[in-house]
């Protein structure tokens, strides 16, 4: 935003009046005489040092001798603006504009002033003077529209720029920051797809009209897209999209497994649309066996996603299904890739060890969970079952006894561990402990309906 200060800039440092002539009024300046151009000539010496005072007084002489000149009252202006007595500078300005309303430097003139003094209306309402002359200041109109909260005349505005010049890194920012807010999604999605119209060979049209539907949870509508966009663009990467569905309803499996490759493998696509390709894939595995290895492979493009740990949720979607074994796999690459001590994590895989009857690997993960975690009496109940199973009574009753002192408020809990203690004492031959220990585990429940 503010090109002009780099103009103002210029004028600064300048040394040679006849550039700053050239720009009006050209044959009086010629006609000019000298005590006109000494003053000017001082005016911008002592501007140049930072002198603003004593250029104001030079320039003053400048327009008692010369009334009319636009020139000396735009650095009149400028030195005013540099001192910020931003109403004389505003003064300046509007004079030089009405000598010279032709003049975009004169205009951006007072755009400064009402810019540096949060005059917004004022602002806006002066760079649309200065697109006039260059249609390239609508940047800053638009920059002005996001400051005010004109969000609607701003996408509007954007989409001109973005048609007649191509998109821009502040103009993507300004859009994205405005289809944040759903209401104004719907006209952007109206644009797009007329644009898609006029040029169905853009991708990024379809690629944004893609992220639309699918941030408004309009999948089916965000899978139309895709497949217009396979169609008129084949090699597109997000057109892999849509003929990964296709391949994959229409049973063609090698096919869907090169498209969701290239899916995952891509960084244009983002994350939401992969995971749901995973998600249809695995559940496409889960009724065709056959192709786990490419599920294996899919899996690992997601090793260094931070948001979702995929495997653990691949782990839990095998576990719904009661496949405990795959489920272990899963859940053991999950802490394998990401935190081995992750709590949740370790008590699904030790759920999914006890209905598959691994008692060797989940008790001693179970030992080693309560190191990590001593007053957690869930891994003390795993190790205790998982020890019975295995004829370890000695070991199963003392670590039993150490989890139960930090069973709180869980009734359930309370009555497991009785239960597997007096599975213990029984693995020892102690039948009086067993039945207490049976009995109490009755009330227990008892006490939990």
């Amino acid at each position: 935003m503010k090109k002009s200060i780099l103009i103002f800039l210029f004028f600064a440092l300048l040394g040679n009046s006849v550039s700053v002539f050239s720009q009006t009024e050209p044959e009086d300046i010629a006609l000019a005489p000298d005590d006109y151009q000494d003053a000017f000539y001082e005016s911008l010496k002592q501007k140049g040092i930072e002198n603003y005072d004593k250029a104001i007084v030079s320039l003053e002489k400048c327009i008692k001798l010369k009334p009319n000149d636009a020139v000396a009252y735009f650095e009149l202006g400028k030195n005013y603006l540099a001192l910020k007595q931003y109403q004389n500078a505003n003064d300046s300005f509007e004079k030089a504009t009405q000598l010279d309303p032709k003049n975009k430097w004169y205009w951006l003139g007072i755009y400064d002033v009402s810019y540096e003094t949060k005059n917004y209306p004022l602002a806006i309402e002066t760079i649309q003077k200065i697109i006039v002359f260059d249609e390239e200041y609508k940047d800053d109109l638009i920059s002005l529209y996001m400051i005010t909260n004109q969000y609607d005349k701003a996408l509007v505005a954007i989409n001109e720029m973005n048609d007649k010049f191509g998109k821009s890194s502040d103009r993507e920012m300004y859009k994205s920051q405005i289809l944040s807010q759903g209401k104004y999604q719907n006209a952007e999605i109206s644009v797009l797809i007329d644009q898609i119209k006029k040029n169905p060979k853009e991708e990024s049209n379809y690629v944004n009209l893609i992220f639309l539907y699918s941030k408004s949870d309009q999948s089916d509508k965000a899978l139309d897209v895709a497949k217009q966009l396979a169609k008129e663009i084949p090699d597109s990467e997000w057109g892999q999209v849509s003929l990964f569905k296709t391949y994959l309803d229409s049973n063609q499996a090698d096919k869907a497994i090169k498209s969701m490759n290239i899916i995952l493998a891509s960084s244009k696509i983002d994350s939401k649309i992969k995971h749901r390709t995973l998600n249809e894939f695995l559940i496409y595995t889960n009724k065709n066996p056959q192709y786990a290895p490419a599920l294996e492979k899919a899996i690992s493009y997601f090793d260094n996603d931070k948001n979702v740990d995929v495997a653990k949720e691949i782990g839990k979607f095998y576990h719904s299904k009661g496949q405990f074994e795959n489920a272990i796999k899963y859940y053991e690459k999950d802490l394998i890739a990401n935190s081995d001590t992750d709590r949740e994590t370790n008590l699904l895989l030790l759920e999914a060890y006890t209905q598959a009857k691994q008692f060797a690997p989940m008790t001693k993960r179970a030992m080693t969970m309560i190191e990590i975690y001593p007053s957690q009496p869930q891994f003390y109940y795993y190790a205790g079952l998982g020890s019975n199973q295995l004829q370890q009574f000695k070991n199963a009753k003392t670590v039993l006894e150490m989890g139960l002192d930090y069973v709180v408020d869980d009734k359930k809990l309370e009555a497991n561990f009785n239960i597997q203690l007096g599975e213990a004492y029984n693995g020892l031959g102690d039948a009086k402990k067993k039945e207490e220990y049976f009995l109490k585990a009755n009330e227990l429940l008892k006490q939990k309906k």
